[in-house]
C-alpha cells in the first residue's frame, strides 16, 4: 500500500481527485480503489516540548534555571490533532512506501518530515519516501505532479534549515523573554516581556524610525534652476550642480544648506551667456517585473488597497485552497520553472474569456493584448527553489463568487503574470551638462518611444520635478551657445523620515541589508536575505499588534509605550536586525547545502548564553508599571501564557 501524507485535508483531498477511483472517505484519510490511502496532517500536529517537559522543575521561572538548552531535543503532540496523529501511526505500520505530500516550502517539508521521524519509520521504508510538490490544487496540475515524484533525501537540506529555524526559535524565545520577564518584575513591570529573534529587531526597526522622527530638525535647503534659451527662442530649465568647492556648504546628501551661496549663483547666471557642455542621447529599455513572491505582493497590495500583510496571506489561501485560482501563495520565489511555459497558451487563453473588471484595461483586455511567443526572464529553473512564483491557475473566475479582497488580490496576480508576455517598456533618455559662468547645470528628459507593459498598469501621478524628465526639450548640439534668461531660487525643507506602514516595513524585513550596521554582516548578506521569511512576516507583524508593542495611526505603523520601553530596556544587539539577519542568511545556506546545522545552532547557543548572563545589568526601570490584571467578575489574577517568540 501507497500512503500519501499531505500537510492539509484540502491538499489530501486534491491528491485524492486525481487518483483511482471509487473512494472511501473517512475522517482521517481516503481510501482508494487500489488499496492505496490518502491522509494527512492539519497543519502541525506536533510542536516543541516545553521547558516543563524536560524537566517539571523549569515551570517555574527562575533565572538560575537558565538558559534552558536541551540535550535531546523533543516534539510532542498538540493535544487538538492527536487523533490524527494515531491514525497516522496506524496507516504507517501497514504502509509498503510513503509519499510526502507537505507544501512546497522547508515549514511544509519539515512539518511531515518530522511526524514521519516521531512515528520511528524504518531506516528501509524511509529511504523509499517519495516526495510530491503540489503548488496548484487543480486536477490538471496535480496529475502533473503525481507524474514528477522526487526522492524525498532531495529536500534533507530544507528540512534542517526549518529544524534548525525551529530550535533556534526556542532556545532564544523561551530563554530570553524569561529572564527579561523575570528583571522587568524586579521592576515593577508584573506582565510579560516576549522578546524573539526575529519580532525583537522588528520591534526595533519601528522604535528607531520614531526615535528618528522625534529627534528630527528640518533645515532649509536651497536649488538653483536656470532658465535657458536658445537664438530660436526655445526654452527648457537646467538644475545646478555644487562643485567640490561648494560641498562645506552642503548636507551628506549634496544639498546646499547655505542660502547667499545659491543666491551668489543665481546672480552670477542671470541674463549670462551658456554653452551646452554635452549633450547624450541613449535609447533604454525596461522589461516586465517578475511575478510575485508572497512578500512583494503583500508590499503591492498594502501600497495600491491598504490591505495589511495578515489579511493579504488570508485571502491568498483563499484563492488557493477554496477557489483554486493561483498556485502555492507562500513562496519566496518570483521564477518559474521552464516545464511551466507549456500551460501559458491554456492560462491566458482563459483569461481572455475573463469578466473581471481592471484599470486600466481589463483582465480581458489584458490576454488579449498579451503575445505568449514572448517568453521574460522568469522563466529559469536555476533560480526556482522548492516552490515558484505565486501566477494564476487553468480555472476560470467567471462562474465564482469572489469578494472585493478576493478580486483585488486575484487582479494584482493575473496582471503580474500576463506581463511576463508583453514586450519591453522603451524610452529615450537625453543628459545634457550646460555650463554657465563656469558653473554646471543638467537635464536629463525621458521620451517614451514604447509603452510595452507598462500599458496594464495606471499612470505615475507623481508630480514632476523642476527641470524635470516630463519638459520639452529643443534641438540641442554640444558646443551650442544658449542664453541663460534668469537663475531661480527654490527654497525646500528637509524632512523626517516617514513612519512606517504595512508596505514599507514588509519592503524593509524583506531586505534587511539596508538598516544592517556591521559592515562584516551586510557584506554576506544579499539583497534578498530579510528578517523571517515571506510565509512568516505576516504572523510576525501581527504578533506585535497583538501583544500591544505596536499600533495603527492612520496608515502609520507606530510603538506602542510598552514597545518602546522594551526595545530601550534591551541590550542594543538585541534590538537590531544585523544577528538576526546573518542568521537568516545562513538558514538559507543550509537549505542550499551550503553550510550546516552545527554551524549555525553552536553561535546561536553561546549568544543565549551571554544575553542570559549578562540579563541582571540590564535597566529596566523605564518600563511602564504593570500589575496583573484580573479577569472581569472574577478575584483571580489574569494568566498571561507565552507562545514560543519567533
Amino acid at each position: 500500500m501507497k500512503l500519501y501524507i499531505a500537510e492539509k485535508p484540502s491538499l489530501g483531498r486534491a491528491i485524492a481527485a486525481a487518483l483511482p477511483k471509487p473512494h472511501k472517505n473517512h475522517k482521517t484519510h481516503i481510501e482508494l480503489a487500489n488499496g492505496d490511502v490518502v491522509s494527512w496532517c492539519i497543519g502541525h500536529i506536533l510542536a516543541q516540548a516545553n521547558p516543563e517537559d524536560y524537566d517539571i522543575q523549569l515551570k517555574k521561572w527562575q533565572m538560575n534555571t537558565l538558559p534552558i538548552i536541551p540535550e535531546q531535543w523533543q516534539l510532542k503532540p498538540i493535544y487538538r490533532t492527536r487523533s490524527q496523529l494515531t491514525a497516522l501511526r496506524a496507516l504507517v505500520k501497514k504502509a509498503d512506501e510513503v509519499i510526502h505530500a507537505g507544501d512546497p516550502d522547508r515549514e511544509g517539508q519539515l512539518l511531515v518530515d518530522e511526524v514521519i521521524d516521531y512515528l520511528k519509520v524504518s531506516k528501509t521504508k524511509k529511504e523509499k519516501i517519495k516526495r510530491l510538490l503540489i503548488s496548484d490544487l487543480n486536477l490538471p496540475a496535480v496529475k502533473r505532479a503525481l507524474k514528477a515524484l522526487k526522492h524525498n533525501s532531495e529536500f534533507m537540506p530544507l528540512s534542517i534549515s526549518a529544524l534548525a529555524r525551529s530550535r533556534a526559535d526556542w532556545l532564544y524565545g523561551i530563554n530570553l523573554t524569561r529572564a527579561y520577564t523575570i528583571q522587568g518584575q524586579k521592576s515593577g513591570f508584573n506582565s510579560v516581556l516576549s522578546v524573539g529573534r526575529v519580532q525583537t529587531p522588528v520591534l526595533g526597526l519601528v522604535v528607531r524610525r520614531e526615535q528618528e522622527i522625534a529627534n528630527f530638525i528640518s533645515k532649509p535647503f536651497y536649488q538653483v534652476l536656470a532658465h535657458l534659451q536658445t537664438h530660436q527662442n526655445e526654452g527648457f530649465s537646467a538644475k545646478w550642480q555644487p562643485s567640490e568647492h561648494c560641498q562645506p556648504y552642503c548636507d551628506n546628501e549634496g544639498r546646499v544648506l547655505n542660502k547667499a551661496l545659491a543666491e551668489n549663483v543665481i546672480a552670477r547666471i542671470s541674463d549670462q551667456p551658456a554653452i551646452v557642455e554635452d549633450i547624450n542621447t541613449e535609447k533604454k529599455q525596461q522589461s516586465a517585473p517578475l511575478p510575485f513572491n508572497l512578500s512583494s505582493l503583500q508590499i503591492s497590495a498594502a501600497k495600491q488597497f491598504s490591505m495589511n500583510a495578515k489579511l493579504v496571506l488570508d485571502v491568498c489561501q483563499s484563492l488557493y485552497e477554496k477557489h483554486k485560482l493561483i498556485t502555492y501563495p507562500r513562496s519566496d520565489c518570483r521564477y518559474l520553472p521552464k516545464e511551466q511555459f507549456k500551460q501559458a497558451p491554456a492560462i491566458v487563453k482563459m483569461l481572455s474569456q475573463s469578466n473581471l473588471p481592471a484599470q486600466p484595461l481589463s483582465v480581458k483586455q489584458q490576454a488579449e493584448n498579451a503575445d505568449i511567443s514572448l517568453k521574460s526572464k522568469t522563466w529559469n529553473d536555476k533560480k526556482v527553489t522548492a516552490h515558484h512564483a505565486i501566477i494564476p491557475t487553468e480555472k476560470s473566475a467567471n462562474n465564482l463568487t469572489l469578494n472585493p479582497f478576493e478580486k483585488n488580490i486575484y487582479g494584482l496576480i493575473v496582471r503580474q503574470y500576463l506581463v511576463q508576455f508583453y514586450p519591453a517598456y522603451q524610452f529615450q533618455q537625453t543628459n545634457v551638462t550646460v555650463n554657465i559662468a563656469k558653473g554646471l547645470f543638467t537635464c536629463r528628459v525621458n521620451i517614451e518611444t514604447e509603452q510595452g507593459w507598462k500599458q496594464l498598469f495606471p499612470a505615475n501621478k507623481k508630480e514632476p520635478h523642476e527641470a524635470s524628465n516630463n519638459q520639452a526639450l529643443p534641438a540641442l548640439n554640444k558646443g551650442q551657445a544658449l542664453h541663460c534668461k534668469e537663475g531661480v531660487l527654490i527654497e525646500k525643507n528637509t524632512s523626517p523620515p516617514a513612519s512606517f506602514t504595512d508596505a514599507s516595513l514588509l519592503s524593509a524585513m524583506t531586505g534587511i541589508a539596508r538598516y544592517v550596521k556591521d559592515a562584516s554582516i551586510k557584506k554576506v548578506l544579499r539583497e534578498t536575505d530579510g528578517l523571517g521569511t515571506d510565509a512568516t512576516r505576516a504572523g510576525i507583524i501581527d504578533l506585535l499588534f497583538k501583544r500591544d508593542f505596536l499600533k495603527r495611526q492612520g496608515k502609520a505603523i507606530i510603538a506602542t509605550e510598552t514597545g518602546i520601553a522594551l526595545i530601550n530596556a534591551l541590550p542594543e544587539h538585541a534590538t537590531l536586525p544585523d544577528m538576526t539577519a546573518q542568521w537568516e542568511a545562513t538558514l538559507t545556506a543550509i537549505s542550499e547545502k551550503e553550510t550546516s546545522y552545527q554551524h549555525f545552532m553552536t553561535p546561536l547557543t553561546q549568544t543565549v548564553t551571554q544575553m542570559v548572563n549578562s540579563a541582571e545589568q540590564q535597566d529596566f526601570s523605564c518600563l511602564p508599571k504593570v500589575a496583573f490584571k484580573p479577569k472581569r467578575g472574577k478575584k483571580k489574577f489574569q494568566k498571561h501564557t507565552v507562545k514560543k517568540a519567533s
